[in-house]
C-alpha cells in the first residue's frame, strides 16, 4: 500500500506568506504610481563661497521647458525622474542632479553645481569660467563668481585644450591650480595677464607691482622663488616699493623700482 507524501506545512506557509507580500508590494507600488505628485522641492547646493551660479527657479523653469507642465499633480508612474537628471545635467552650471519621490509624494531635485576657479578675459572677446575640471562655463546671471581673473593673449577654449602640447589656455589652467594648491599664493594672486609675447605676469591683491614669471616652465620654483622675497624681503622695502618683480631668470628675484 502506498503512503501518502507528507507534506511539509512549514514550507506551504512560507510559500503563501512570501506570495502573500509580494501581492502588497505590488499593490503598494501600483498604488504609488497611480497617485500624483503632492509638490516640487528643488535644492542648489551653494559653492563653498555660499554662491549660487544656478538658482532653484532656473531649475523649475528648465523642468517646466522640457517637461512641459509644473510636475506637481503629475502620476507618479509618468514622472521620468532619470530623464529629469539628465536634462539638468546638460546645463552647463550643473555637475549633478539628483531626484526621488518621498513616501509624502514630493518629488525632489537636488542639484550640485560646477565650481569655477578662472574667468577668462581674453583679447578675442572671450568672456566665461572654466571649472575645477577644466570644463567651460558662461557668465552667470545671478552672480559673478569670486575667482582668479585671467586676461590677455588667451588662445581660444577649445574641448580638448589640456591635451595640446603647446597652448597658453593649457598653460594658463595649470597655473590656475598650482596657485589655488598654495594657500598664501591662492588668496594673495588676483589677476593672470598674458601680454602678446607668451609671458605671464601675475597680479596680487596687495601692493602695486606686476610679478614677471616668463613662460609657464618651473613653475615650482619661480613660486617658491617669490613666496621667499615677500617673507624675507619685501617687509623692509614696503609692499609699495617696486613697480616689477621678476621671475623669469634662474635662480633670481629682479626688482625695477
Amino acid at each position: 500500500m502506498l503512503k501518502a507524501p507528507h507534506l511539509r506545512y512549514d514550507r506551504i506557509l512560507w510559500v503563501v506568506f512570501l506570495l502573500a507580500v509580494g501581492l502588497l508590494l505590488f499593490a503598494a507600488i501600483r498604488r504609488k504610481k497611480d497617485a500624483f505628485a503632492d509638490g516640487l522641492r528643488v535644492e542648489v547646493v551653494p559653492l563653498p563661497g555660499g554662491d549660487k551660479l544656478i538658482s532653484e527657479r532656473d531649475v523649475r523653469q528648465a523642468l517646466l521647458i522640457s517637461f512641459g507642465n509644473t510636475l506637481e499633480g503629475t502620476e507618479l508612474g509618468r514622472l521620468e525622474v532619470e530623464r529629469m537628471e539628465r536634462v539638468l545635467e546638460q546645463d552647463p552650471f550643473v555637475l549633478d542632479a539628483e531626484t526621488y519621490i518621498d513616501q509624502k509624494n514630493i518629488l525632489h531635485v537636488k542639484v550640485t553645481q560646477r565650481e569655477p576657479v578662472l574667468r577668462v578675459l581674453d583679447n578675442n572677446g572671450g568672456n566665461y569660467y572654466l571649472d575645477k575640471n577644466g570644463k567651460k562655463m558662461p557668465p552667470s546671471k545671478n552672480f559673478a563668481a569670486r575667482v582668479l581673473i585671467a586676461t590677455g593673449n588667451v588662445a581660444p577654449y577649445t574641448a580638448e585644450f589640456r591635451e595640446k602640447k603647446r597652448n597658453t589656455l593649457k598653460d594658463l589652467f595649470a597655473l590656475t591650480q598650482t596657485l589655488l594648491a598654495d594657500e598664501f599664493l591662492g588668496s594673495f594672486i588676483q589677476q593672470i595677464h598674458i601680454n602678446n609675447a607668451g609671458e605671464f605676469i601675475l597680479v596680487p591683491l596687495v601692493g602695486d607691482q606686476k610679478i614677471v614669471l616668463g613662460s609657464a616652465r618651473k613653475l615650482d620654483d619661480k613660486l617658491n622663488r617669490l613666496k621667499i622675497f615677500y617673507r624675507e624681503g619685501m617687509p623692509y622695502s614696503g609692499w609699495r616699493a617696486y613697480e616689477t618683480i621678476n621671475l623669469k631668470y634662474n635662480g633670481q628675484v629682479v626688482c625695477r623700482k
